[in-house]
C-alpha cells in the first residue's frame, strides 16, 4: 500500500519504521525542513521491538503535496492540537475524499475536530479512522534515530459516519488494531488522558524544581496520584456507560495495549510503575511539555463535552482542568479542543449518534 505519514516525529518515525518493514511503500512528511533533513541523509536508524537497522522510505520531504502524490491513504502522526491544522492542509495539498485517513493517534475528540476543519474547507469529506492512543512507545535519541521500546498489541480505533474504508486500512497497515465499533468508545479510551494529568498536576511543582528530573510513573505515582486517577477514571466509566460503553478501567484498556504487565489487576493502578515501557520515562520537563499542552485540553476538555452531553456530572475532571488554566495562565499553550472545534455545540444524544451514524 502506498502510504503518507504525516509527522516526523516520534510517532511519524516509528510509523515510518514500522510500515516500511512491512513492505508498503512509505511517504514520510515533516512540517520542518530541518527535522527532516537527518532523514533525508541518512535515513531513519531504529532500534527496540522491531529490532536494530536503519531504513529509507521511498520519499522524506517537507512538501505535503510531493509527500501525498499517489498515495493510497494517510497517516496522521502530528501532536493532536495540530489535527485541525493538518485536515486544512492537506485539502489545500489536494487530497481527496476517495482517500482515508487515519489519525494515529486522535486521542480524544480526535476525528471530530479534523471531521470539523475539513468540512470549513470542502463539501466532500475523507473516511476518517482515529486510534485511541498512539500505536508506538517512541524517542528520538538524536535528529536521525528512533528507539521504539513499545508497540500495542491491541489499538482501539474506530471511525466517524462514512469512514469504513479509513478503519479497514488501518486495521491492514497496524496489525493488532480493530474497530470498536463507535469513536465515543474510542476517545474515552485515551489512556493518556487519565494517567498524565493528575501525576503532571500533582507533581507540577516538582516538575517546575528539578526540570522533570524523576521517574514520572515511578516515583511520581503516589499514593495521592493514584487516588485522583482512580476517581478521574470512575467518571470516565460513568460517560461510557450513559454512552451504551461498558468500559474497561484504564489498567485493562493498558494489558491490552501491553503497558502493564498482563497479569495486572484492574483495579491496581499501581501496576502503571510495572510496565517495562514505562519504568525509565522521565517527568515532563517543564509546564510546555505534552503531558500539560495536550492531556488537558485535548484529553480532559473534550472528554468534559462529551460529559456534558452524556448529562455526567464529573467534577474531578472539572477540578483538574480548572486549575491546569489557572497554573499556566500566560504561558504559550495551543487553543483547547471544545465544543466548537470538534463540531458539538449544542449536541445532543441524539445529534450525536447520528453524527456517528447510530
Amino acid at each position: 500500500m502506498k502510504v503518507t505519514v504525516i509527522g516526523a516525529g516520534n510517532g511519524g518515525a516509528a510509523a515510518a519504521v514500522e510500515l516500511t518493514l512491512a513492505g508498503h511503500d512509505v511517504a514520510l512528511h515533516g512540517r520542518s525542513a530541518a527535522t527532516v533533513e537527518p532523514f533525508l541523509r541518512n535515513g531513519i536508524r531504529y532500534e527496540g521491538v522491531f529490532g536494530e537497522g536503519r531504513v529509507t522510505p521511498s520519499r522524506i520531504t517537507s512538501d505535503l503535496k510531493e509527500a501525498i502524490e499517489n498515495s493510497d491513504v494517510a497517516v496522521v502522526t502530528l501532536p493532536t492540537f495540530a489535527l485541525g491544522s493538518v485536515a486544512r492542509d492537506l485539502h489545500r495539498a489536494g487530497w481527496d475524499a476517495r482517500r482515508p485517513v487515519v489519525l494515529n493517534p486522535g486521542h480524544t475528540g480526535g476525528a471530530f475536530e479534523f471531521d470539523t476543519a475539513f468540512r470549513e474547507v470542502s463539501p466532500t469529506i475523507p473516511p476518517i479512522a482515529e486510534f485511541a492512543t498512539l500505536a508506538y512507545v517512541a524517542r528520538k535519541p538524536a535528529p536521525d534515530a528512533i528507539n521504539i521500546t513499545g508497540r500495542a498489541r491491541k489499538l482501539r480505533g474506530a471511525a466517524l459516519k462514512g469512514g469504513d474504508a479509513a478503519m479497514e486500512a488501518a486495521t491492514v497497515l497496524f496489525p493488532g488494531s480493530y474497530d470498536c465499533g463507535d469513536v465515543v468508545a474510542s476517545d474515552l479510551c485515551n489512556v493518556n488522558m487519565v494517567v498524565h494529568p493528575p501525576g503532571a498536576m500533582l507533581g507540577a511543582s516538582w516538575v517546575e524544581a528539578t526540570g522533570g528530573d524523576f521517574t514520572f510513573y515511578v516515583q511520581g505515582l503516589t499514593s495521592g496520584v493514584v487516588r485522583v486517577m482512580e476517581e478521574l477514571d470512575r467518571e470516565r466509566i460513568a460517560v461510557g456507560k450513559a454512552f451504551g460503553h461498558d468500559l474497561p478501567t484504564v489498567i485493562g484498556e493498558m494489558k491490552a495495549i501491553g503497558t502493564v504487565p498482563s497479569d495486572a489487576e484492574e483495579g491496581d493502578y499501581r501496576a502503571i510503575a510495572a510496565g517495562e515501557a514505562n519504568k525509565r520515562i522521565k517527568a515532563p520537563d517543564s509546564l510546555g511539555h505534552r503531558y500539560f499542552t495536550e492531556d488537558f485540553t485535548h484529553g480532559l476538555v473534550p472528554f468534559l463535552v462529551l460529559a456534558e452531553i452524556a448529562g455526567v456530572e464529573t467534577r474531578t475532571t472539572r477540578a483538574l482542568v480548572d486549575l491546569h488554566g489557572a497554573m499556566v495562565a500566560g504561558l504559550p499553550k495551543p487553543a483547547p479542543r471544545d465544543a466548537r472545534s470538534m463540531g458539538l455545540v449544542g449536541a445532543t444524544m441524539a445529534s450525536l449518534r447520528a453524527r456517528l451514524g447510530k
